[in-house]
């Protein structure tokens, strides 16, 4: 691990397998320019996307490119796990004349966010409203369901990312055993992020209509929640709860996972729509009942994200003072090497 100066102007996003967010950072004063969220699905891949939304509002040269990307960053052809875009930090350099790009999982610039954003986007969910700089877990369910850590070891934060989204359902109540199978599974199992996300409220919604022996009516997770916050429909909003129930559970989880008593965050763009719809007091004891750590978990805070672009605060925090920060640039960061 190391830190690095990006050179300015730096260009930051976040992309999503929904949604892209784009930040222009013009130098190390603090000038930025915000630009408007767009669909990943409007452009067919990151190059156009840049050459259409970002090329047009600038009149110097970019230095760097710094992305926090849906999905594992591997190799040196970076393919995004819900969404058909490729990124290939070399084509980039090539094409837009970057000096270095550094690319980072999107739930690392999550974890960077947690230390830096203002209290008023950390709503928090039950009795504990203050956090400490101990060990905390990132969670969040949107298009996929991510997940990393942020620990703090000698005066530097260091992200730790993860795929814990794809690790195994577990039931445990009645509901759960008598929904699972009707639950759609993928070569014979049940993932987190196959209830914990967009496709996943669908699959519970589906699950539930099939159970019950009702006819489905909602095509996508948009109206699922919009019928639930309205009450209008039994098994959206049976879903809904469903939904919240288990990611409360899933976060208790991975709060004994890290032991993470600098409190666990929990971002993504569903839960924070559903806020009307969480029972404090029940989010908590499903979060907490796992004996023979209750104790533990008790003390320990749960937060909902708030900020629409708490990633890129994240970032911008990094570009502005790396040295607060380790992050792992091992095949994640690339130079260009003239010819």
């Amino acid at each position: 691990m190391q830190n690095q100066n990006l050179e300015f102007p730096v260009l930051i996003g976040d992309i999503g397998g929904t949604n892209m967010r784009f930040s222009l950072i013009l130098n190390q004063a603090g000038e930025q320019m915000a630009i408007s969220t767009r669909k990943v699905n409007d452009f067919p891949t990151i190059e156009e996307a840049i050459h259409q939304t970002i090329l047009p509002l600038i009149k110097a040269p970019l230095k760097s490119l710094f992305l926090a990307i849906a999905g594992p960053v591997t190799g040196e052809v970076i393919k995004l796990t819900n969404c058909n875009w490729v990124i290939n930090p070399r084509h980039l350099m090539e094409e837009f004349g970057f000096n270095e790009v550094f690319i980072i999982n999107d739930f690392e610039a999550q974890a960077l966010s947690t230390i830096v954003l203002p209290q008023k986007y950390l709503e928090p969910i039950g009795p504990i409203n203050t956090a400490t700089d101990d060990t905390k877990v990132i969670i969040g369910a949107g298009s996929g369901l991510g997940i990393a850590g942020l620990t703090y070891l000698n005066g530097h934060y260091i992200p730790i990312e993860g795929e814990g989204g794809h690790i195994d359902f577990a039931p445990q109540s009645e509901e759960d055993f008598a929904l699972y199978p009707f639950l759609k599974k993928i070569v014979g199992r049940v993932s987190a992020e196959e209830l914990l996300s967009g496709r996943g409220l669908l699959n519970i919604y589906r699950a539930f209509c099939d159970m019950r022996g009702a006819t489905p009516t909602i095509e996508v997770p948009e109206v699922i929640t919009s019928e639930a916050l309205t009450a209008h429909e039994q098994q959206a909003y049976d879903t809904v709860q469903f939904f919240i129930n288990y990611l409360a559970r899933l976060a208790g989880d991975f709060a004994l996972v890290f032991k993470a008593e600098g409190g666990v965050y929990i971002g993504g763009g569903i839960l924070p729509e559903l806020l009307p719809l969480i029972d404090e007091d029940e989010f908590r004891q499903n979060f907490i009942h796992k004996q023979p750590h209750e104790k533990l978990l008790e003390k320990i805070p749960t937060f909902i994200i708030t900020h629409p672009r708490a990633a890129l605060v994240g970032m911008e925090s990094y570009v502005h003072q790396p040295e607060r920060f380790m992050l792992d640039m091992k095949g994640r960061f690339w130079v260009h090497s003239p010819k």
